[in-house]
């Protein structure tokens, strides 16, 4: 891990793996807003392919803490890594809130970005309706036990278990995604609620940045993300140079359940950018 300064004193934790092959660094961007890096077994998947970078984003995980939480400050962290790093252009890989980043990023700095892959994000349009019924849905069989931890202050082991019954719906199989959520909720890192509801945008911003952006972009989304792939498709059709590509039988983090079908599309990415 390297911890990089900002202008302002704050200090994110970074880490640097894959390949110098002559193309640009992909940056691995988590999602949240308000969580961690947790791509590194992404990173994995596409380490022969160019260097790779991954950080914590800011207030958040290993970085210090930072009251400082909005968008635009989060755009501006990234060209500032961008600098430090000495990378005249990136791939950006960014997935749920981290493919909102990356777009809204390939729209404020267009020299700056190669290509986009925008994984699992929320697109435009009311998709919180449906989402929040599959949510309901997927969790109903934990639902009391949810509740009473949500309720309540919580031990180490009870904010697992809370963690784990909060995040079971992103899977395609709950059950199976009971298990699969495990290494992500016993992380010691805590989650910044605050950045949560503070880093802040809408249609409208997703619209700007979906017209302006000049490189490609190829939105990446599981068939069974509770986040419907229709409003994906809606923003899709906003930018000029787009790919859709639908992981069969997958949920929020495909990565974790189809690994070999994203992969293989992460791989298209990079390789098409440069």
């Amino acid at each position: 891990m390297e911890r990089v300064r900002l202008s302002d004193g704050a200090e994110l934790a970074t880490w640097r793996t894959g390949t110098v092959t002559g193309r640009p660094p992909v940056v691995l961007l988590h999602g949240g807003p308000g969580l961690w890096d947790y791509l590194e077994p992404v990173a994995a998947m596409i380490d022969t392919l160019a260097p790779i970078f991954r950080y914590d984003q800011r207030g958040c995980g290993r970085s210090t803490p930072s009251d400082d939480q909005s968008m635009a400050t989060s755009l501006a962290d990234l060209e500032q890594l961008r600098q430090a790093w000495q990378a005249p252009e990136l791939i950006l890989i960014g997935h749920s809130f981290g493919a909102t980043l990356a777009l809204a990023y390939a729209a404020e700095f267009p020299d700056r970005v190669a290509a986009v892959g925008y994984l699992a994000g929320l697109g435009t349009g009311d998709w919180r309706t449906p989402y929040r019924a599959e949510r309901e849905r997927r969790q109903r069989q934990y639902a009391d036990r949810l509740a009473r931890l949500t309720a309540q202050q919580r031990s180490r082991d009870e904010e697992i278990e809370w963690r784990r019954l909060r995040w079971v719906h992103d899977y395609a199989d709950p059950d199976r995604g009971l298990e699969l959520a495990r290494p992500m909720a016993e992380s010691e890192n805590k989650i910044n609620f605050q950045a949560n509801r503070e880093v802040r945008f809408d249609d409208a911003d997703l619209v700007g940045w979906a017209g302006a952006v000049r490189c490609p972009v190829t939105f990446l989304h599981g068939d069974r993300d509770p986040r419907p792939v229709a409003n994906v498709v809606e923003l899709a059709g906003l930018v000029r140079r787009s790919r859709k590509r639908i992981i069969a039988d997958a949920g929020h983090l495909p990565w974790l359940e189809r690994p070999a079908e994203t992969a293989e599309l992460l791989h298209e990415v990079i390789i098409e950018a440069g």
